[in-house]
């Protein structure tokens, strides 16, 4: 009867007669449906795209790609809300051609964007960072990995590994490891990646977070500004603390570099800074974020140089 009355658009009416029951019957038991969890109805508000700023974003940092979307009015402030990822996906399922090499690094953004995919040609899909949490691997950035496989059809290559290691030789050493190594060698074949950014701040920066207090106050002294899969910026797009990078599972920036299409996926007052340093170096290829952290960027300082000039701004 559910099958009927929600796939097939029959009326309560017609699936009585079809099954010989009155309509109050019919009636009770698609109600039954929904509450055992039978039928599941999701409304789905499709986000409103800002063609304006767009365009003025993409301009102002040469972006191959800009996509601002209107975010709902209590979501202003929240970092990347959830509808930047069902739009990113969009941008996502267009940019992907068949045979290519999808890299996602770890973020909640990008988590998202892989929840929503339902389109992506046949790809080979590969974890660019390790995980933040590896007790919540299964449902973050392995899961993403997956799942953007399943709907590609194509190979997934995830990374069973921390993100952050205590020391550069534990950090070495599981860089060996035959499923990690495996991964690795597909970095420098990734020609379309996804990434997350994240301020310096508690909740907002995954690396912020796992680090300690007194880690934390030696970045913070260097100037840091923005975090993207563990490599760390200043404000004018500089990368600084190297250091850590030694002891992260993470893709090199020289290889996110090299990627032809590298898609950040951030949003929100508080991002703002982190946005606009990340843009700054020159990593990032194309942008999906929403109206308050686009209003900040559209009036950042100095306007910087086009981001498609990918030379790395800390020199050879």
């Amino acid at each position: 009867m559910a099958r009927r009355f929600y796939l097939e658009g029959k009326s309560k009416i017609q699936i009585a007669e079809e099954f010989g029951v009155s309509r109050f019957k019919v009636a009770r038991v698609l109600e039954t449906a929904l509450e055992r969890d039978l039928v599941r109805i999701e409304i789905r508000v499709p986000a409103e795209l800002d063609a304006e700023r767009s365009d003025a974003l993409r301009a102002r940092y040469g972006l191959r790609h800009a996509v601002v979307v209107e975010s709902p009015a209590e979501a202003e402030e929240s970092p990347d809300p959830e509808n930047l990822g069902e739009v990113a996906a969009d941008l996502l399922g267009e940019l992907v051609n068949e045979g290519d090499v999808l890299g996602l690094a770890w973020g909640r953004s990008t988590i998202h964007m892989a929840a929503a995919l339902d389109r992506l040609p046949p790809c080979t899909v590969v974890q660019l960072t390790g995980v933040y949490d590896a007790g919540t691997a299964e449902r973050g950035s392995v899961e993403a990995v997956r799942r953007a496989a399943q709907v590609s059809g194509g190979d997934a290559h995830p990374i069973y590994a921390p993100m952050l290691l205590p020391d550069a030789a534990t950090a070495a050493a599981l860089r060996n490891q035959t499923g990690i190594a495996r991964a690795f060698e597909y970095f420098d074949k990734v020609t379309v990646a996804c990434v997350s950014i994240g301020s310096w701040e508690p909740g907002i920066s995954t690396v912020h977070d796992m680090l300690s207090d007194e880690e934390r106050g030696h970045y913070a002294s260097l100037g840091v500004a923005a975090e993207m899969s563990a490599h760390l910026f200043d404000a004018d797009g500089r990368r600084i603390g190297r250091d850590l990078g030694e002891r992260c599972i993470t893709v090199k920036a020289d290889q996110l570099r090299r990627i032809p299409e590298v898609v950040a996926i951030a949003g929100g007052q508080r991002k703002g800074t982190a946005i606009d340093a990340v843009l700054r170096s020159g990593l990032v290829t194309s942008l999906v974020t929403d109206t308050s952290a686009a209003d900040y960027l559209l009036t950042a300082g100095q306007a910087p140089r086009p981001a498609l000039n990918r030379a790395d701004p800390d020199g050879p």
